[in-house]
Parts: structure tokens; C-alpha cells; sequence
């Protein structure tokens, strides 16, 4: 099959599925597609997604959703329990293990009999794809409030059909976002046709009244990345989405620690992305954002990591992402307790309640930020068409290729790895060295401002060595990594 920006022929997605769903014996639970599509037409209102979304974003509140899998049915329904109940999430998630992410089914097996021996979980995550369609109901039936599926996987098909027949109602991921930073050897033209396969699945459902919600990954490594780069990634996959006919849509962003610059982050991202969908003539599309909490290094201590919690919480509640994904005090520690998960969840809903009353944060230094972010944005759009020829599904691996797109400290060998980036004196993140972007000295000059003033104030050069401290910084309790 080609890879073009074209929506796939109902015949050719339907000569296509067999073979998927052969991949493992519990495809088969899925197989008959009208049978899933009546099931999930039948789930509540108040347990879909895309309603919960939609409230949202009409009563402009930032919505809750932690991160959590389990390997053991009855051990999921039960943290998914709590943290609904006692953690007072608004939306749930399950997390996929990292088995079910590369498509080892057989090794996933092996995890569940084990799990079921030492009667605790040793995958770190729930094996939708194992468990089949009939058990992964157990999961979304026990719940009340709308649960998504979250993962991180180049070729999620198989995952996806069993997921939706199941009864969750959104799907995260994407061609670029599931592949880059998560892949080393996945070509960008394989994974993008997969994820042409997902969207297309959930567009079939779309056409039959059943509105799943799909959200690209926002944070990509969840270091230090450019807002650009994550805008540009998001919005582009977001179109890919829509043209295969999915009607709702979560664009991603992860937290960088500068609030006027996430702030304006967040604006451009929606408002770039309404300009493109208008552009390419798709209508009808539900937008929404998530807002991620910091995704780097954690303070091993749990007072201080509450610190960092309120701080992702303040600027997603004054960004009006319409949800949170939530981050523990046990970050540093590895995969977080319930009692962690829930406290980061209590922690962020008490935040976003104190500033529920607040009104838009408007500064000079928000529509800085917008400007130089959405001027960026847009180059590395407009470049990504220029190399497709008009169709931006070809250029997305052209412009890998040409290190038009690329991702700061991503395993994938897709990317060039050329992008440096590093903070500047306020803590807004900048680009060192910028590989092969084509920006002109205009923009780049901005960056190069920024570090210099940061060099000055410091009394040291701009160096790598800023990276290096810049990452570990907040772990060690501040955002610009400066020399003690």
C-alpha cells in the first residue's frame, strides 16, 4: 500500500483486517465490525469520551486523568476503582505494557500466567490484546466515568480493534508521536500507514454515530522539546486523523516550565490547528487539548515533587487545557503506588478548583511567546507540505529525512537527533543548536538572544554543559539548571 494523505478505500481497510486480526487468537473477538459498533453505541453518554470532552471544553474546565495499567483484570478494575472514587478523576486511562507495545503477544502471555502465579502484576501494564474483547469489557463495564486507552505503539491495529470493540472510547497515539520516541528501527512510512489503518477504524465507527476520541501524543521524549516541534508533530497528526474521518480530536502538550511560554504554547496549538482543518476543508472535527504534566525528572522527595504537581496544575488550569494528565509524588521512584496516584490527582483537582474563578491571563510576554511559537509552527508545517508536494503524509518522512521534523533525544533513527535544545534565563526553552529547521536568522536570532543574556547572567559560555544541567534541574529542585 502507498503512503498518501488520502483516505483509505472502505474495500482496501476492509481486505486489510483479516490479516490483522489473525496477528493473535483474540482478534477474532473482533471480527464481526458491526457487532462492536452496535456495542459501543450502547455505552452512556456520561462514560464517552468525546461528551466529557465536549462539556469540558463548553463549561471551559480542565478535566483530570491519571496514568495507570495493571496486568491482572480483577487488579485493574480495582485501581481503576480507586482512583475514580477515592483519586476523583474525571477520566480514566489504561495503560498498555510494553510487551503489547512492540506486538510481543506470546511474551505478554507469558506475563499474565506469571502475574496469575505470583497473583501481582509483572507487566507494567494491562494486556488489552491478551486479555481479548469479553475480559477488557469487565474493565470498561465496572467503570463509571469514560476510560482511554494509552500506550505507545508504532503499529497499535490489532490493539486498537479489540479496544474499541471493548468498549473504551478513546485512543491515544500516532504515526510520528508512537514511532519516534518510542522505536529505533520503525520506518516513519510503515508506522504511518498503520496509524492510517487506526484512524480509518475509528472514522468507520465516526460514520455510524459512534464518536471515539483520538489524542497524538503531545509530550514526544518529554524533554526539553521546542513547543514548535511538539505543535507542528500535533497538528500535523491531528490532520492525518481527520482526513481518515475521525471527528474528535485531543492535541497534546508537555509541560516545559516556563508559564508564559506554555500558556502561549497551548493558544497556538489550538489555533493553528483550527487554521489547518479549515484549510484542508475538514468539518465537523470536536478540538480539545491535554495538558501533560512535567514528563522529566522527579524530586525523590514527595513534598517537594507536590511542588512540581502544582506547578503542571497552575499553568493547565490558566492554559484552559481542557484536561490534565497527572503525574505522582513517587515519580522518582518508579511505577507509583494507587495511594501516590491518587494524591497527585487529589493535589492537581485542588489546584485547578483554586483557580477555577481566575480570570484569562493576558501579558506581553504570553503574545511574545504565541508569536515567535506560532511562527515557528507554521515553518515547519508549510516545509513539511513543500517536501510532500502538497500531500503531508509523504512529507512527514521526507521531512524526518531532510531533519526538516526532528525530535531532541528520540531513540528513533528517523530522526537526526540535530536539535538541541537548552533554557534560557527565564527558563523558556530554546534552541542551541538547530540541526537542519529551516528557519531563517530572524527566528534563530531570538534563540540565540535568549541563551546569550543566560551565558551573561551566569558568567559562562553557552555550552552543552547548560543541557546537561537543564535536565537534571528539577530533580534537583529548580527549573534553569545554573551552576551552584
Amino acid at each position: 500500500m502507498k503512503l498518501e494523505d488520502r483516505k483509505l478505500d472502505l474495500d482496501e481497510f476492509m481486505a486489510s483486517r483479516p490479516e490483522v486480526l489473525a496477528s493473535w487468537s483474540t482478534g477474532a473477538e473482533a471480527a464481526d465490525l458491526e457487532a462492536s459498533i452496535a456495542y459501543q453505541a450502547a455505552i452512556p453518554a456520561q462514560k464517552r469520551f468525546s461528551e466529557a470532552l465536549r462539556k469540558a471544553e463548553a463549561a471551559r474546565l480542565t478535566l483530570t486523568q491519571p496514568r495507570a495499567g495493571v496486568c491482572l483484570p480483577r487488579d485493574h478494575i480495582r485501581l481503576l476503582k480507586r482512583l475514580q472514587d477515592e483519586g476523583e478523576a474525571d477520566l480514566l486511562p489504561t495503560t498498555i505494557d510494553s510487551y503489547t507495545r512492540q506486538n510481543r503477544y506470546a511474551e505478554a502471555e507469558s506475563g499474565i500466567v506469571e502475574s496469575r502465579q505470583e497473583n501481582r502484576s509483572l507487566l507494567n501494564g494491562f494486556p488489552v490484546v491478551n486479555h481479548g474483547v469479553r475480559t477488557s469489557r469487565e474493565v470498561t463495564e465496572a467503570m463509571a466515568k469514560p476510560v482511554q486507552v494509552r500506550h505507545g505503539t508504532p503499529d497499535a491495529r490489532l490493539l486498537c480493534e479489540i479496544s474499541l470493540a471493548a468498549g473504551f472510547t478513546a485512543f491515544e497515539g500516532g504515526g510520528v508521536s508512537y514511532n519516534i520516541p518510542y522505536a529505533k528501527n520503525v520506518p516513519l512510512e510503515r508506522s504511518l500507514l498503520h496509524w492510517q489503518y487506526v484512524d480509518r477504524l475509528v472514522g468507520l465507527y465516526a460514520e455510524r454515530g459512534v464518536i471515539i476520541n483520538r489524542e497524538p501524543f503531545g509530550p514526544l521524549t518529554g524533554t526539553l522539546v521546542p513547543p514548535c516541534i511538539v505543535n507542528a508533530v500535533g497538528v500535523i497528526e491531528g490532520l492525518l486523523a481527520a482526513r481518515q474521518g475521525v471527528k474528535c480530536l485531543t492535541l497534546g502538550y508537555g509541560q516545559c516550565g516556563n508559564l508564559f511560554q506554555d500558556i502561549a504554547a497551548v493558544r497556538v496549538l489550538r489555533k493553528l490547528f483550527a487554521e489547518y482543518l479549515a484549510r484542508f476543508g475538514h468539518q465537523g472535527i470536536a478540538v480539545s487539548t491535554a495538558f501533560h504534566q512535567w514528563m522529566g525528572g522527579f524530586p525523590p522527595e514527595e513534598d517537594r515533587a507536590f511542588g512540581v504537581i502544582a506547578w503542571g496544575s497552575v499553568v493547565a488550569g490558566l492554559s484552559h487545557a481542557t484536561k490534565v494528565i497527572t503525574k505522582t509524588p513517587h515519580e522518582a521512584m518508579g511505577v507509583p503506588t494507587a495511594e501516590a496516584n491518587i494524591a497527585g490527582l487529589r493535589s492537581t483537582r485542588q489546584t485547578l478548583n483554586l483557580l477555577a474563578r481566575q480570570p484569562v491571563l493576558e501579558s506581553p510576554l504570553i503574545d511574545a511567546e504565541a508569536a515567535q511559537i506560532e511562527r515557528e509552527t507554521r515553518t515547519l508545517i508549510e516545509k513539511t507540505l513543500e517536501l510532500g508536494d502538497g500531500d503531508l503524509a509523504q512529507g512527514v518522512p521526507r521531512a524526518f529525512q531532510a531533519g526538516v521534523l526532528d525530535v531532541p533525544f528520540a531513540p528513533s533513527k528517523q530522526a537526526h537527533g540535530a536539535v538541541v535544545p537548552v533554557r534560557d534565563t527565564n527558563g523558556a526553552v530554546r534552541i542551541f543548536e538547530f540541526g537542519r529547521l529551516p528557519f531563517d536568522e530572524s527566528i534563530k536570532s531570538v534563540h540565540r538572544e535568549a541563551l546569550a543574556r543566560r551565558a551573561k547572567a551566569e558568567g559562562r559560555a553557552v555550552s552543552f554543559q547548560m543541557v546537561t544541567d537543564d535536565i537534571y534541574a528539577v530533580s534537583k529542585g529548580r527549573l534553569v539548571g545554573t551552576p551552584r
